[in-house]
């Protein structure tokens, strides 16, 4: 059997002490007894909400292969039959697990992080890097103290790439991270007003996410995008961090890995770019012009490792839309489809401005409508209220035909949208979903776009139960 950690290398790695009788090895690590499956390693953090040693019991009868728990709680623990690790801090070990795992790879480590585009330039990585070798990637958006060293944990050491998402919500909280991810390409897909409630401004949201160029390796290089107006910003910030390699990506004539032509289709892009010299043709299998920003980083990441970048290229036209982050589903009304563009997870203004943009250019047949139902934009501090009410404009601009609003941030877009746009706001998402759900017709595309705290993928959620999907039509984006 093929073993991710040997018993012998995790105790040594974690330095706690074996309890019991060890397997030899184990097959994975879990922090959830919910998904764990046999032969894992179960790490008994304790969060903010819970406790992973309350659910010990149920981790060893879904087969944890061991657990690793705290000395405080071992007494609680007394009865429980199962071989252990015991440390006097679990996330301690951890992330000594996560450093462990970092110091025996041969991989090439990318690191990303940015206000928008973090998930999907991963996931775009990590899709594009598997037709060149052997990948492994941050799942969901592990992005924080603990999702970050838990997937350095669960890295095989025979693998070829390994691509992490670095996220913060305060200064501070990047440099600790990245110092254990030790990437040779650190990549900051861009600056903008997102978690402005906790900065002063957009230059201090850059300060924290230069961050990441404190772990980058002496031989490594940082990636950044030429067209973010904090690239001279972000420039100075990696020379003050002693990296002497920094590449842009993006479609300024100034850019190392520059876009030379773009065709915007509903469901696809097809770019030209120049990338280490020679250009490079790509089709890209989700639309929207902030996929073709990602598509140049994971190009330039891709050439700055040595991979072969024609086959990468040809493996972004595969790459599809997650669930709430542009997915698309065609639903089925009496009379005819609809389709759904899935954007629930998250929201800023920037990534805000992409979903609508994306929406106007999905094409819509004589008699359909664009409807764009977006919720409040979060963690915008004292800066929400404007930025709110900033997209009046945006959503003026565009083929927009109704705007379906609610949260009480999304309040002040209700009152700043001009007259001839059609509107309805509603206090928060039970109040919307029958108005949703009663005034879609065939043909409508239909656009959800708010921050994931707000719930709005209980409308998506809502839309697919009421109007479900014939076999196959959901698509990719």
């Amino acid at each position: 059997m093929s073993y991710l950690w040997t018993s012998e290398a995790l105790v040594e790695a974690t330095g706690g002490r074996p309890l019991g009788q060890m397997p030899e090895g184990i097959t994975g690590i879990s922090i959830d007894s919910r998904s764990l499956k046999p032969g894992e390693a179960f790490f008994a953090i304790k969060g903010d909400a819970m406790d992973g040693h309350d659910f010990a019991t149920a981790a060893v009868k879904a087969g944890a292969g061991l657990l690793v728990v705290a000395e405080g709680k071992l007494p609680a623990l007394g009865r429980l039959m199962a071989p252990m690790i015991v440390v006097p801090d679990v996330l301690v070990a951890l992330e000594r697990l996560g450093v462990a795992a970092r110091a025996r790879s041969r991989a090439r480590i990318i690191a990303v992080t940015g206000s928008v585009g973090k998930t999907s330039t991963k996931e775009a990585l990590r899709h594009a890097l598997t037709s060149v070798g052997k990948v492994h990637a941050s799942a969901a958006s592990f992005n924080n103290h603990w999702g970050v060293p838990l997937t350095l944990a669960r890295m095989p050491e025979d693998c070829d790439y390994g691509v992490f998402e670095v996220g913060m919500n305060h200064p501070g909280e990047i440099s600790p991270l990245v110092r254990m991810v030790r990437p040779h390409v650190a990549i900051v897909t861009l600056i903008a007003a997102a978690h402005l409630g906790f900065f002063s401004s957009l230059d201090e949201i850059a300060r924290a996410k230069a961050e990441i160029f404190e772990g980058v390796e002496p031989d490594g290089a940082v990636l950044l995008n030429r067209d973010d107006d904090r690239f001279d910003l972000l420039e100075k910030l990696a020379h003050a961090a002693g990296v002497e390699n920094i590449l842009g990506f993006g479609e300024d004539a100034r850019a190392d890995f520059r876009l030379l032509k773009c065709t915007l289709e509903a469901d696809h892009s097809m770019i030209v770019a120049r990338i280490g010299g020679r250009d490079v043709a790509a089709r890209l299998g989700a639309p929207g012009r902030h996929i073709v920003q990602n598509a140049l980083a994971v190009l330039g990441a891709a050439h700055l490792c040595g991979a072969d970048v024609p086959t990468v290229a040809t493996a972004l036209a595969t790459m599809s839309a997650e669930s709430g982050r542009g997915k698309r589903h065609i639903l089925q009304l009496a009379n005819g489809p609809i389709t759904l563009i899935d954007e629930s997870y998250n929201a800023n203004p920037a990534s805000m401005k992409a979903a609508i943009e994306l929406l106007d250019a999905t094409p819509v047949p004589n008699g359909g409508r664009r409807i764009a139902v977006l919720g409040d934009m979060l963690e915008l501090g004292a800066h929400s209220a404007q930025l709110h009410s900033a997209l009046a404009e945006l959503i003026g601009s565009t083929r927009t035909d109704l705007v379906l609003l609610a949260g009480p941030e999304m309040k002040a877009l209700a009152d700043a949208l001009p007259a001839g746009v059609k509107s309805e706001y509603r206090a928060g998402v039970e109040e919307l979903k029958p108005v949703l759900l009663d005034v879609v017709q065939p043909g409508d595309a239909i656009m959800i776009k708010s921050s994931k705290g707000i719930g709005f993928s209980r409308l998506v959620e809502a839309m697919i139960k009421t109007f479900p999907a014939e076999a196959g039509n959901t698509i990719p984006a």
